[in-house]
């Protein structure tokens, strides 16, 4: 097998372990928000309504918004477990993707028939965000940047250009180094338009504030446990603080148990590790170029993805994508060290220009990984229960297009997007442990491989590639 290129060039360890020594195991964009962040009640005892939402991240937000702004005379109440955007929504990398299936290449093996439909689907998806950003004034950091996919191997450079989104261009390795200087980039495809940057718990923060504005109720600390009703008759939820009744519910509650236990096994919870580091100085962000602040990401099958903040620090994240035996979350997984010294071997290998340069905050974020990639559609009750998870890290854009369609489905409206095969088909859920442990260790494995392979697939993924099942790095 062949070394890749951060075990051909690693960094001294003492660079490593020099830029690590301080840093605050915590999420950078939740405290960056701390001294605004609004506080919204706890649930004060029984309630009825004729929307609930479960869940005040992206998704239920949207959702909220949305069914409000249809309904401006009707109950929406939010319930939400802990604080609003606590969970994925804030901790994410903050890019907004315009593919709502996981990129192209996902749609193409899953619905060629209707690739071109999800295309643009994403792209309209992610204009009508930034037309809403826009026009309510949310401050959020947003930046129609692009994204740039870089080629850090010899085998990757074959696979540039196959992205077929109209725009995307291929740059060469003088190219790319004129837009971000790294001595690991051979190559890249930029997409100009299918990607913006967002500062991810703003985002949640200002949805929140804009929801509340429209009239929608949310309640934080009050974490619903049980689901029940009849197909003709109102929708109960049980928490600790008290029963709330609802004409029609939306569960929007991501990577944690569903409510409707026939979905438990359809999605997987996933740590991925991210880094922070402090504000570069105008000489080490002149070192690296990066005046288009564009998204960036490598090829790899286990992959980076770096973006700058608005006070110009770098984001680091990706790569190691861990699964726990028996499916739980729990805090303490978040503090990986080996996971976090990973990570900045590999920053110093691809800016080593930047040796000296301090992480200031090193996190990790739950993914609800799906064995398609990217969100499903689930329903109980005749339809006035509806369910959606499994974004598998690309929900910040794709929360908004799934909010569309629980809406047209709470309403049980036939539109286009109710109409897709993405949204009408159910994918396979993960086998219960110990057979999920096992097959997505061996998997991981199996990815790992193929980036020391030159990017060959072992059998194991081929019969999964073949299946449309998978486990994403």
């Amino acid at each position: 097998m062949q070394q890749t290129v951060f075990e051909r060039q690693r960094p001294a360890a003492k660079i490593v372990e020099d830029a690590l020594r301080d840093t605050k195991l915590s999420c950078f964009w939740i405290d960056d928000v701390k001294p605004q962040t609004t506080r919204y009640p706890v649930l004060g005892g029984d309630l009825s309504a004729e929307y609930i939402v479960v869940g005040a991240g992206y998704a239920g937000l949207w959702t909220a918004i949305k069914l409000k702004e249809e309904r401006p005379d009707a109950r929406v109440v939010v319930l939400e477990a802990r604080r609003v955007g606590w969970a994925a929504s804030g901790r994410n990398g903050g890019f907004c993707e315009a593919s709502i299936t996981h990129g192209e290449a996902n749609a193409e093996a899953r619905w060629p028939d209707h690739t071109e439909q999800l295309r643009q689907a994403g792209h309209e998806n992610l204009d009508a965000m930034e037309r809403f950003i826009t026009e309510h004034k949310l401050d959020v950091d947003w930046e129609r940047t692009g994204q740039i996919s870089v080629a850090n191997e010899d085998h990757q450079t074959q696979w540039l250009g196959e992205d077929p989104n109209p725009g995307v261009v291929t740059l060469s390795a003088s190219e790319t180094q004129e837009r971000i200087a790294s001595p690991t980039f051979l190559g890249a495809d930029f997409d100009a338009i299918g990607c913006a940057i967002v500062h991810p718990m703003k985002l949640a923060l200002e949805l929140a504030r804009h929801a509340r504005e429209l009239g929608v109720e949310i309640y934080e600390e009050s974490r619903v446990t049980k689901l029940d009703g009849k197909t003709d008759g109102p929708v109960t939820l049980h928490t600790h603080l008290g029963t709330v009744t609802a004409q029609r519910v939306a569960l929007c509650t991501n990577v944690f148990p569903s409510l409707l236990k026939r979905y438990r096994w359809h999605t997987v919870p996933v740590y991925d590790y991210v880094l922070m580091t402090e504000p570069l100085t105008d000489e080490q962000l002149a070192s690296i170029g990066w005046k288009g602040r564009e998204g960036l990401a490598d090829m790899a099958n286990q992959f980076h993805y770096s973006r700058l903040t608005a006070d110009n620090r770098i984001l680091w994240g990706g790569y190691d994508a861990v699964y726990f035996a028996g499916a739980k979350i729990k805090s303490e997984y978040e503090d990986r060290i080996e996971s976090h010294e990973k990570l900045a071997r590999h920053f110093f290998t691809t800016f080593p220009q930047l040796a000296g340069v301090k992480f200031t905050h090193r996190w990790a974020g739950v993914i609800d990984t799906s064995t398609r990639f990217c969100a499903f559609f689930g329903q109980a009750l005749g339809g006035r229960v509806q369910y959606v998870s499994g974004f598998t890290g690309l929900g910040v854009g794709a929360t908004h297009f799934a909010a569309d369609v629980v809406v047209d489905r709470l309403h049980g409206r036939i539109t286009e997007r109710t109409e897709l095969p993405m949204v009408r088909e159910v994918p396979l859920p993960f086998p219960p442990e110990p057979a999920a442990s096992m097959g997505i260790q061996f998997t991981r494995w199996s990815l790992n491989q193929a980036d020391h392979r030159e990017g060959k697939r072992n059998p194991l993924l081929k019969t999964l590639d073949a299946l449309g099942l998978g486990f994403d790095s």
